[in-house]
């Protein structure tokens, strides 16, 4: 069963690219639903961030029919979207996952949020019955890895995100943030965790807008701030100073007239907006609006990039640990690999051990002596059990096969060195061959009998 990720993300493809391919949360039971359905694959999981949607699967299914696939479900154009997608299988797919959820691949290098939203994914897979084994344990692989990441280096300290790098780039903007008015458009993990950067930073007041009030009411209790409802943004627009909005709309949250309409209010003062959802919240004709600044989780990046180099030596040791546990994630793959020879191994044994026990139990119902039975039974099983690796072992001594007989010696953990002698100039099967695998084992070719009674006649004489 092959292990398969499509995915497509900020280092691939532009913010308007991206968006078109992403999954709405309410989506995504239908999303794992169709792949099922629609293509050879037997386990699925989807993560849809602002920054990389990916699919993850396992199954037989080609690159091109899960490209294929996507553009179809999306309405895209296939050529464009293979040309800014990415496939990988099996080792190279783990090794991409736990650099994901260990914010290794990140805008923002080591972020946090990533890992929560992986396994959210994962969760959701899970209660829809489309993950199992494989995936499975793929998925606790990664866990594993991002967690020793976490404790082992330095990634997860101080930690930035697209958040903190919205608040910064606000500070580079607003002299102080004391007098600044936020308002903070949806009620997510991105969106509290920019309350908790602001507040930091002694933001003047926040109002949180959401489309459930209860939620926004919630948030607004904890960081002492006020809650409105979507629909109430047009009222209050003009109040706020800046504008940071993330949530999960399929459509704009915010057209450019209710931006216009807030600026005459606001007597042309500037209005900051940052814009971190996929798809976006906000009309990209906003920004063509005078004493508008208006920025894009791709126009983050300069931010970002003053936080990577303080990350480097900590993404450097990140790497030899992810590297440590794909290697371990393979090799538990392989154990897997030979469970079903095992199985049948063991299988046999016991049909040879039920065999040879019935005819103990057998015997001692004739009357025959505990001990002879027990002495019978081990001598029969382990004659049993022996038969056929010994007759192999000495079908590949003839054969020349040496690295059978190597192979033995560590399976049944030999204390003796393997009994090879080998002939360069020998053949298995040739007329040269000292054994005779047709005679049995012990047995001389005649010629070699000959010379060993001529040489013997000689010396007694």
């Amino acid at each position: 069963m092959t292990l398969l990720i499509l995915g497509i993300n900020h280092k691939t493809a532009p913010v308007d690219v991206r968006e078109r391919v992403a999954f709405a949360p309410e989506a995504v039971a239908g999303v794992l639903g169709r792949l099922q359905q629609e293509l050879p694959i037997a386990e699925a999981a989807v993560l849809s961030t602002c920054n990389r949607t990916e699919v993850y699967v396992s199954g037989e299914v080609t690159d091109a029919a899960l490209t294929t696939w996507m553009a179809d479900f999306h309405g895209v154009d296939g050529t464009e979207l293979a040309s800014c997608c990415y496939q990988l299988r099996d080792a190279d797919a783990v090794r991409h996952m736990m650099k994901v959820a260990s914010g290794l691949d990140s805008m923002v290098l080591g972020e946090p949020q990533i890992l929560g939203q992986i396994k959210s994914a994962y969760v959701v897979a899970q209660e829809l019955g489309a993950m199992s084994s494989a995936l499975d344990q793929a998925f606790q692989q990664v866990f594993t890895a991002a967690k020793r990441v976490r404790t082992e280096t330095a990634i997860g300290r101080n930690p930035v995100s697209v958040a903190f790098a919205a608040v910064s780039l606000s500070r580079q903007i607003f002299t102080s943030l004391s007098e600044v008015h936020a308002l903070l458009i949806g009620a997510g993990e991105t969106i509290e965790l920019v309350a908790r950067h602001l507040l930091d930073n002694q933001v003047g007041s926040i109002t949180f807008a959401n489309r459930t009030l209860s939620r926004a009411q919630e948030l607004a209790e904890v960081y002492g701030a006020e809650a409105i409802l979507l629909s109430d943004i047009p009222e209050h627009l003009h109040r706020a100073d800046m504008v940071i909005s993330s949530t999960a709309s399929q459509l704009p949250i915010l057209g450019k007239g209710a931006v216009e309409s807030a600026l005459k209010l606001r007597k042309r003062r500037p209005m900051l907006m940052v814009d971190i959802a996929v798809p976006r919240d906000i009309e990209p004709e906003v920004a063509r609006l005078d004493d508008v600044y208006l920025y894009t989780v791709d126009d983050l990046q300069e931010v970002i990039d003053e936080n990577l180099r303080s990350r480097e030596d900590a993404a450097s040791k990140a790497e030899t640990i992810i590297n440590e546990e794909v290697e371990r994630w393979q090799r538990q793959r392989r154990v897997r690999g030979a469970s079903g020879t095992i199985r049948a191994f063991r299988n046999s044994a016991s049909v040879l051990r039920d065999a040879e026990l019935r005819k103990a139990i057998n015997a001692l119902s004739q009357g025959q002596a505990a001990e002879t039975v027990l002495r019978q039974l081990a001598h029969g099983l382990t004659n049993k059990l022996l038969h056929t690796p010994t007759a192999r072992m000495k079908q590949a001594s003839a054969e020349g096969r040496d690295e059978h007989l190597r192979w033995a010696h560590e399976l049944f953990d030999l204390d003796t060195e393997p009994d090879i002698k080998s002939d360069t100039n020998t053949k298995p099967g040739s007329v040269d061959a000292k054994t005779d695998s047709s005679l049995g084992d012990g047995f001389i070719k005649s010629d070699v009998l000959k010379s060993a009674a001529l040489k013997n006649n000689s010396e007694n004489e």
